[in-house]
């Protein structure tokens, strides 16, 4: 019994010891400490204020008709009466339509060709141009929406003079149009907010990404100095894996823990998003997200050998890893590849997971196959970061020996 209780005395003597050298290392090094507080802290903040305008109501356009005719100027006041859309100019052609959008009036086009009402008379598809400005995703997704709804509108105003023409009576009519009756309701994004759909995506994501860069920049000039990252203590000859991985994911796992619930809870609340969910459930998924990432971080970090690739990784995998979250294209239309390379990353699940729970208010049972996935990220990681601490020992005793150069 007394061996016990001196192997846990010195396991978490040792483990102290460790997690303390972490922490000197982290608060040494300026990159790191921007990396983890001014990027952590302050890009949930700068994304809520950019995207701060989450939808755009009476954008303006400019209507070309060409074709002048009921139909089209139909189509048009049905434009300027949507929420998105405001008809702001009429013009003559498109030379004077472009030079609106060059001067910034409008924030997009909309033109009917001179043949639109002869093709819907002769029972052919018409089509109706529409021009948008991308300098911001909303301008697009007004116009799309503004005149998608229209032509639906329309589709079936047509389809019903069409029948009734045929000889069918109203309600036959109503039935043929539309055979299943439906209500539209959106019970978790009313108004079609970007805001909403993109910041509920890359809160967590700021986590992951940051924790990794700042653990891999850290990394990088350990090996530049030609300092270990294992940091056995000297006294084990070599032992105490599971305590150096523990003290040294610890250090990461208290200053993330706090960043998370910032992120997670605080910034949401600063930017009105949606919180369907307690803050205990939050504290649980970020339990298992924090230290999901802590040991992909020490995992992977340890293949970094220079403290510029970080910058390079940040560039090209940051918009992969937001992606591979299916916030904006469903995982179950993913190739394979990119279905099975997306379980790498601990964000993959905790993002579903923090949507579904944040925004449509389920349950952390609701939420248990993400929460399944991420202990198994865990585990496996785990290990992994134990197995490439013991090669970093074994490599480093062998320098000195002359057994490698």
């Amino acid at each position: 019994m007394k061996r016990v209780i001196s192997y846990i005395g010195q396991w978490c003597r040792d483990w102290y010891s460790v997690f303390t050298q972490e922490l000197v290392y982290i608060f040494g090094d300026s990159g790191v400490l921007i990396i983890f507080f001014l990027a952590g802290l302050a890009y949930p903040v700068l994304y809520g204020l950019i995207y701060g305008n989450s939808s755009v109501d009476d954008m303006p356009v400019a209507v070309v008709d060409r074709c002048g005719s009921p139909a089209s100027r139909g189509f048009t006041r049905k434009l300027d009466a949507t929420r998105e859309l405001h008809v702001a100019f009429q013009c003559a052609d498109m030379t004077e339509a472009e030079r609106l959008m060059q001067q910034r009036k409008v924030k997009g086009i909309v033109m009917f060709p001179s043949d639109f009402e002869e093709k819907i008379a002769s029972a052919q598809q018409a089509t109706v141009s529409t021009y948008a400005d991308m300098s911001s995703f909303l301008y697009y997704k007004n116009l799309t929406m503004g005149v998608n709804m229209v032509m639906l509108d329309e589709m079936r105003a047509i389809q019903a003079s069409r029948f009734s023409a045929a000889g069918y009576g109203r309600e036959d009519v109503s039935r043929l149009v539309q055979p299943v009756r439906y209500e539209e309701n959106l019970p978790y994004n009313r108004a079609f907010s970007y805001n909403i759909f993109f910041l509920s995506a890359v809160l967590l994501l700021v986590i992951q990404q940051t924790m990794f860069y700042g653990m891999s920049m850290l990394t990088g000039t350990m090996r530049e100095e030609k300092r270990s990252i294992s940091v056995l203590p000297v006294s084990l000859k070599g032992r105490g894996l599971s305590r150096t991985v523990a003290g040294r994911g610890a250090a990461y796992w208290l200053i993330y823990m706090a960043i998370g619930v910032y992120v997670a809870v605080l910034v949401p609340k600063m930017f009105g998003l949606p919180q369907n969910c307690g803050f205990p459930e939050i504290f649980v998924l970020l339990l298992f997200y924090v230290s999901a990432c802590v040991v992909f971080s020490l995992t992977f970090s340890a293949l970094i050998r220079r403290r510029e690739t970080v910058f390079v990784l940040f560039l090209f995998m940051s918009p992969v890893c937001l992606f591979l979250t299916g916030f904006s294209w469903p995982e179950s239309s993913f190739p394979g590849f990119w279905k099975a390379f997306s379980y790498l990353f601990p964000s993959t699940f905790a993002v579903r997971a923090f949507i579904n729970m944040n925004t449509a208010g389920a349950g952390l049972t609701m939420a248990s196959p993400q929460l399944v996935a991420l202990t198994v990220q865990i585990i496996v990681y785990y290990i992994l970061s134990c197995l490439i601490v013991f090669a970093e020992n074994r490599l480093k005793s062998w320098r000195p020996s002359g057994l490698l150069r």
